[in-house]
């Protein structure tokens, strides 16, 4: 294909991936996180903003939905009188912007068997280093909210983004040990060559599924992914009780909103990358994908059972670390920062030295 059709294949992948899907999850998180804890508290939630009155139930979930966006689109918006104006504008845009672009390498179908050409119909791009794109990228993010911080000229506001650099950075160490092991045993840094090798069966039934070959690997990820991603108990930078609103006390209206939009977008990409690293990602367990004679893919209808598969495992890990926010209470600082360097560190790299030498008793 010519430049400008690839360009063009991306840009429509872009908008269905990240607009058709990403966007309508991060909205719909905004009403879900209060309806989730408001059941697991025992008590109703939003329950108000009916659009089309009380006959219509389920028209409380639109009318919250645009009730907020509303608010957040006719609430006041301010500079603090001693900030940094432009950097204080521009912080926010900063980690939307890293949490959209992830989902460049994300694969939601089947792309082509390693070792074949063809088009990766579901995924924007097939990097040689793609979860090095995912970790690059998603650590922009952290400058989003140090600058918004410094920029605020706020102590509250200051302290919220130190905490963020710090747990940023320290989890982050623990996120990529525990990806090297899926590394070394699949072979490639591609998402989409992992989601193909998982479709092998251990001793002919057990699903090859990262879960299966790396257990501890899952629990770790997972662990870290809250903290990275600054949900509770591990949302020490935006401590309510202690630093006011951490990094954006200083934020109002959309501004505020895309600090916000960032973070439940980032559920959504921790989400979708625990599918692909140990779910199987688009692979349905015990059902080969089909393939014509030329080893390139027979899209049909499996294809479609395959995206849903991907859509399901996706939304049970977005339930799990909602579920996860409502159960446990929050850390201390000190407590959050021993945990990843003491115990969740130390505990990556035994697994790691675990993983090689049973490859190499293996091989």
């Amino acid at each position: 294909m010519s430049f400008g059709e690839v360009l063009l294949w991306g840009l429509l992948k872009f908008a269905a991936i990240v607009l058709g899907f990403v966007m309508v999850v991060a909205t719909l998180l905004t009403l879900l996180e209060r309806k989730q804890s408001a059941y697991l508290q025992n008590r109703v939630g939003p329950n108000r903003a009916f659009l089309f009155g009380k006959k219509f139930p389920l028209s409380a979930f639109i009318g919250q939905i645009l009730a907020d966006a509303v608010k957040m689109l006719v609430k006041e918006d301010f500079d603090p009188p001693r900030a940094n104006t432009w950097l204080h504008r521009l912080a926010p845009a900063l980690p939307l912007f890293a949490a959209l672009m992830v989902w460049m390498v994300i694969p939601f179908g089947p792309g082509p068997k390693p070792g074949t050409e063809g088009e990766h119909w579901f995924q924007i791009a097939n990097l040689d280093v793609g979860i090095l794109w995912v970790l690059a990228i998603s650590s922009i993010g952290v400058y989003g909210a140090t600058l918004g911080a410094w920029a605020s000229n706020s102590a509250f506001s200051l302290l919220g983004g130190l905490r963020t650099a710090a747990q940023m950075i320290s989890y982050e160490v623990t996120i990529g040990l525990n990806m090297v092991g899926l590394f070394m045993i699949f072979g490639s840094l591609k998402l989409n060559d992992i989601v193909w090798g998982q479709g092998e069966l251990l001793w002919g039934w057990l699903p090859k599924w990262g879960i299966v070959v790396q257990p501890l690997g899952f629990v770790l990820f997972v662990a870290a992914a809250v903290a990275e991603i600054k949900r509770a108990p591990f949302d020490l930078p935006e401590d309510e009780s202690v630093l006011a609103g951490g990094y954006s006390t200083e934020y109002s209206a959309m501004r505020f909103a895309l600090f916000a939009l960032g973070e439940f977008i980032g559920i959504v990409i921790m989400s979708a990358l625990a599918s692909v690293l140990f779910l199987g990602g688009w692979q349905i367990p015990w059902v080969a994908t089909p393939l014509l004679a030329d080893g390139s893919i027979d899209y049909g209808w499996l294809t479609v059972m395959q995206v849903g598969a991907m859509v399901i495992k996706t939304m049970f890990m977005v339930f799990l670390l909602q579920q996860i926010r409502w159960t446990f209470p929050r850390f201390r600082y000190d407590q959050l920062m021993r945990l990843g360097w003491v115990y969740m560190l130390p505990l990556s790299i035994a697994n790691l030295a675990i993983t090689a030498l049973v490859m190499f008793l293996l091989r």
